[in-house]
């Protein structure tokens, strides 16, 4: 089984952008990006109501990266200081050497190549520093932003499983993305 740990917390760093834990003071940005409809229209969740809950979404994932079963970070864009995002990895499986990548970011900061910046960063954590096998990603079948960022990240599209989440009163498609560590660090 893999042994997980993100004490201390790692920061990271990318060419243009900066990882940090997620503070209280993040809440504005978080719930600009969970409440916006349009931000949310390929992910199967709640829309939050208010800061409040963006807050206690903080509390939660930040109490997971203490527990050392899934972490995430504030993005930043390092010549401003800007919040643009938060990504992470979720749904960690420890006995099978693999995780689940997700991110959101604010319309603004979109086609400027910060996410596919952020998942390289990502990838060359969790495959070199934690040592993870596999990372999935599971997305809309009609998000095909997502989509073209993690294939030119190396994703290869897995499967595409047809009604398997029922959410908000129907059945939905989800497409599962996946990488292999030995194929992330064949493309270094």
């Amino acid at each position: 089984m893999l042994t997980i740990n993100f004490n201390p917390f790692p920061v990271l760093n990318s060419a243009r952008l900066h990882f940090r834990q997620l503070m209280d003071s993040d809440a504005p940005e978080v719930f600009r990006l969970r409440s916006d409809k349009e931000r949310m229209k390929y992910i199967p969740r709640p829309i939050l109501e208010n800061e409040e809950q963006a807050l206690a979404m903080i509390h939660f994932m930040n109490q997971k990266i203490t527990e050392n079963t899934d972490i995430n970070w504030a993005v930043e864009e390092k010549e401003t200081g800007k919040f643009i995002g938060f990504m992470g990895f979720y749904r960690t499986q420890p006995e099978n050497h693999r995780t689940e990548i997700g991110y959101m970011v604010l319309p603004e900061f979109e086609g400027k190549g910060f996410v596919t910046e952020a998942i390289n960063t990502m990838l060359e954590y969790a495959f070199s520093v934690q040592n993870f096998h596999s990372i999935d990603a599971v997305i809309d079948p009609e998000n095909i932003g997502s989509a073209r960022v993690l294939e030119k990240n190396g994703f290869v599209k897995e499967a595409h499983f047809k009604e398997n989440e029922f959410y908000n009163g129907i059945f939905i498609d989800s497409v599962h993305y996946g990488i292999l560590k030995r194929n992330f660090l064949s493309k270094k």
